[in-house]
């Protein structure tokens, strides 16, 4: 818990923690250390869960964003004005969802259906 006199703009935050990072490899080790904030209820704020918390926000981001990044290359797409940005980000959930429902990997399916167009209307109309 936050103990020293906190700013008002930073009232809502209820916890800092460090958390250090190893990982190694075959022929190197790397240390990080990042900081997180977070905002739970000081009641509900367990300090063994603020690692999980963390975990958890990478495993959002690494299911739909760097998913749709690796599949459908979101990252370099050039389109940046008015709702198309949103309306193609939305058409790449709805595929990663029917791809997802196929019990299929996403590149591999992708790959699939871009040869095989008719089972990817099935597919969608069945949804």
């Amino acid at each position: 818990m936050l103990e020293w006199p906190v700013p008002a703009a930073f009232r809502p935050i209820t916890a800092i923690c460090r958390i250090e990072r190893y990982r190694e490899m075959k022929t190197y080790c790397t240390r990080q250390i990042i900081y997180a904030i977070t905002s739970p209820p000081a009641a509900n704020l367990d300090p063994a869960a603020l690692p999980q918390l963390a975990r958890d926000h990478w495993a959002i981001e690494n299911r739909l964003f760097h998913v749709r990044d690796v599949t459908f290359g979101e990252d370099a797409c050039r389109v940046r004005s008015g709702s198309a940005p949103r309306a193609l980000a939305d058409i790449r959930c709805a595929a990663l969802s029917l791809i997802r429902r196929t019990g299929q990997k996403p590149r591999p399916a992708r790959e699939n259906f871009a040869e095989r167009k008719w089972s990817v209307i099935k597919l969608a109309m069945s949804a």
